[in-house]
Formats: C-alpha cells, sequence, structure tokens
C-alpha cells in the first residue's frame, strides 16, 4: 500500500503548484479524484480478505463498504462527484467557507506531516523500506513517463502524471498500517526515507521533465 498511494495531496500539489502554476493542478486534481477511491478500495479489500477468517463473502464485502464509507477523503470525493453531476448549487455561504478551508488546507497538511516525520525514528525493515522507496520514487515515475509518451499525452497532463507519480508515500500509508495494526513502524520509517530522498529525486524529475 505504501507503494500504491503516493503523497498526491500534501507534497504533488503544492510543488506542482509552485513549479507550473495553478493552473497547472487541473490534472492533479483528476489524478487524484480517480486514484484515492481506487487505491483505498484495493488496500481496504485486500486487508478484509486476509482478516476473513472464515467469514462469508457477503459479510467481507460489507467491511469493506464500511470502510471505504468512513473514510473521510473518499466521502469529500463522493460528494464533489454528486454536485458535479447533478449541478446542484452551492449556498454562497458554504462556498465561501469552503474556499476559505481549501486555502488553508495544503499548508496545513504539510505542517501535519512534518510533525508525523518527526515523531517516528527510523525503524523496521530497511530492505523493505529501501525497496518501498525505489519503486516509489523511481519506478512508478518511469513507467507513468514510458505510459505517457507511447500513449501521446499532452504536455500539461503528463507532467501532472510523472510529477504525481514521483511523490513519496504519504501519510495514509501509516494510517492505512495503523488501522490494521499491521507492519506501522515499516510504514512510518518509509514515508520519513522516502520523503527525505525525493527532495533529490523530485529534482531530478523536474530537471527532466523541462
Amino acid at each position: 500500500f505504501a507503494t500504491l498511494f503516493s503523497n498526491s495531496v500534501l507534497l504533488g500539489l503544492p510543488i506542482t503548484e509552485r513549479a507550473y502554476g495553478t493552473d497547472a493542478l487541473g490534472p492533479n486534481f483528476a489524478i487524484v479524484a480517480f486514484h484515492a477511491p481506487f487505491a483505498y478500495t484495493v488496500g481496504v479489500t485486500a486487508m478484509e480478505l486476509v482478516r476473513a477468517e472464515g467469514r462469508s463473502l457477503a459479510a467481507t464485502l460489507g467491511s469493506v463498504a464500511r470502510s471505504m464509507g468512513r473514510n473521510p477523503l473518499v466521502i469529500a470525493l463522493g460528494l464533489g462527484f454528486i454536485v458535479n453531476l447533478t449541478g446542484a448549487p452551492v449556498p454562497a455561504v458554504l462556498s465561501a467557507a469552503i474556499d476559505m478551508v481549501a486555502r488553508a488546507a495544503l499548508p496545513a497538511a504539510l505542517f501535519g506531516l512534518g510533525a508525523m516525520l518527526v515523531r517516528y525514528r527510523p525503524e523496521g525493515d530497511l530492505r523493505i523500506v529501501g525497496w518501498i522507496c525505489a519503486v516509489s520514487l523511481i519506478l512508478h515515475p518511469a513507467i507513468v513517463w514510458m505510459m505517457g509518451r507511447a500513449t501521446g499525452l499532452g504536455p500539461g497532463p503528463f507532467r501532472s502524471a510523472v510529477l504525481t507519480a514521483s511523490m513519496p508515500p504519504g501519510v495514509n500509508a501509516y494510517i492505512f498500517a495503523s488501522m490494521y495494526a499491521v507492519a506501522m513502524r515499516v510504514a512510518a520509517t518509509a514515508v520519513l526515507a522516502a520523503t527525505a530522498l525525493s527532495v533529490i529525486t523530485i529534482w531530478g524529475w523536474l530537471w527532466l521533465l523541462g
């Protein structure tokens, strides 16, 4: 899961905005909107199947649905889809409040990420951590680069896709590990190590992207 879910929100959005401007964020939001539900669905389903222990398929699927239904990110994305598809008007007061929260979200998220990284010391299986870092920071964006070129993706979406793929694992990796009490030290160490290494690798990808 750590390699599946890159830090596309806490780091991907502000770095893309800083590098290419606010107008370049459209593809990033599209990636987050589809990638987040997919990643959570795969991760939650896999863990619930492992924990099934003789439960029926219906009970396991019910656990998956409940876990997805309680996830704030999935709820927010679902509400956003409903509003966009129905064209329902958003009251001006509510819209203004959402805009205020949105402007504060990225700075607050970066502070939160920093606090999480300070809390946890490097521990766990360093071979697994090294593999997670290599896949997240090098292999994942390289695969996206090749797929983008092969499919003729436009310059803007191509930059957003590669840059988002080059982000280190997000705090969600640790939260997910905590939910199931599995590999928490490895997840925390992977987030810490990959975030530190990404200072170098992200600049490399930015240089390649031009």
